[in-house]
């Protein structure tokens, strides 16, 4: 819901109206979610020499050193072909039709704002492969690719990649865990690398939220097809950086609004309504097109499903670097203390942190408005 400055003494700034979120019902054919199963915009750039490891901590530079011998050793055929090194780029050329022995995967486990997915986009940037050979895609929209395709379909799209990237791997519910684990498992039979992210070691996904045995036995199985890469560190986002900026004054909001070409203006409240009628595979594409967004009246989420919804919203927003003013509660009041006490909390914790770099980037509207 777009509201006028007119009413805050502003004054009309533009002729028409900023968009709203709440208008638009994207659809997202099966073809483009292949198609942009690429690093998104925010990591177009960066590489193994853009990261910058932090002296105090080690395995963030360790981390470098073994990525990039793992991209070295994905040159030239497929891992299935003759003439490949070791999975990770060490030992003697393999037979042809002989997968590499031992894991299939580097798992990258750190915490918020360490620099994993820099790292693993830095991964598939440096793979000796042609893009179409190479996917990266999160979690939700590893998820959401079988969804579109149907799961053979999907193991038939990814077999003959080189390599399959997958960033922040969270277990949501045990039937998502089951279809990712079936997914890896072909993918592994058919010869492609793997390397995820993740906040949480391969062995321990889903504690806290799942008890089912059945359940953990899978997850212990998921461990097996990837080596843990340890990334210490703090969030780097916060490293040296100012606290987050308070909230803004609903008027001034939508004054930078109406000011900002390409920006977006809704009332959060309703904007959490809408997002239970798109499905999170699309929330990329409700951004299109986007220079900002400007949200008027933040509260606090009422419920978990929302909640959950709203991080998916947040990273699509991350990576695709759109700053987000708002007006109300300041970020880090977003989620109960239930919540990030909860099994979830993870995915809380990081939608905060990147919800605030989003409100950074924003000062600058105001500023120019």
């Amino acid at each position: 819901m777009s509201t006028s400055p007119a009413a805050s003494g502003f004054g009309p700034i533009a002729e028409t109206a900023p968009p709203s979120l709440c208008d638009r019902e994207p659809h997202v054919p099966a073809d483009r979610l292949v198609a942009e199963m690429v690093p998104p915009p925010r990591f177009d750039s960066v590489r193994f020499d853009t990261y910058l490891p932090d002296p105090n901590q080690p395995s963030q530079t360790e981390a470098v050193q073994v990525l990039a011998g793992f991209a070295a050793g994905l040159g030239g055929a497929h891992a299935l072909g003759g003439g490949k090194r070791g999975f990770l780029g060490f030992g003697r050329p393999r037979e042809r039709a002989k997968a590499p022995a031992g894991p299939r995967g580097v798992y990258l486990d750190g915490g918020y704002g360490v620099g994993k997915t820099h790292l693993l986009a830095s991964l598939w940037h440096a793979t000796p492969a042609e893009p179409s050979l190479k996917a990266f895609g999160t979690f939700v929209e590893m998820t959401n690719l079988v969804g579109a395709l149907g799961f053979q379909k999907t193991v038939q799209t990814l077999s003959g990649h080189r390599l399959v990237c997958i960033d922040e791997f969270e277990l949501d519910d045990p039937g998502d865990t089951v279809l990712v684990s079936s997914l890896l498992g072909k993918l592994v039979d058919a010869g492609v690398a793997l390397a995820a992210t993740s906040n949480t070691l391969p062995g321990k996904l889903g504690e806290g939220r799942f008890a089912a045995v059945d359940f953990l036995r899978e997850i212990q199985g998921l461990s097996a097809h990837f080596r843990p890469l340890r990334i210490d560190g703090e969030d780097y986002r916060h490293r040296g950086l100012p606290e987050a900026p308070a909230p803004f004054a609903d008027e001034e909001v939508t004054k930078v609004a109406y000011a900002t070409e390409g920006a977006s203006l809704d009332d959060f409240p309703g904007l959490l309504a809408h997002l239970a009628r798109v499905h999170p595979s699309r929330y990329g594409a409700l951004t299109d097109g986007l220079r900002a967004v400007c949200l008027t009246d933040v509260q606090p989420v009422p419920d978990q499903s929302t909640a959950l919804r709203l991080v998916v919203l947040a990273d699509r927003l991350y990576d695709r670097e759109v700053p987000v003013l708002a007006s109300g509660m300041p970020f880090d009041r977003l989620f109960s203390e239930e919540m990030l006490n909860g099994g979830y909390r993870k995915k809380y914790f990081r939608a905060i942190s990147r919800l605030t770099a989003l409100a950074r980037d924003a000062k600058g509207l105001v500023e120019g408005a």
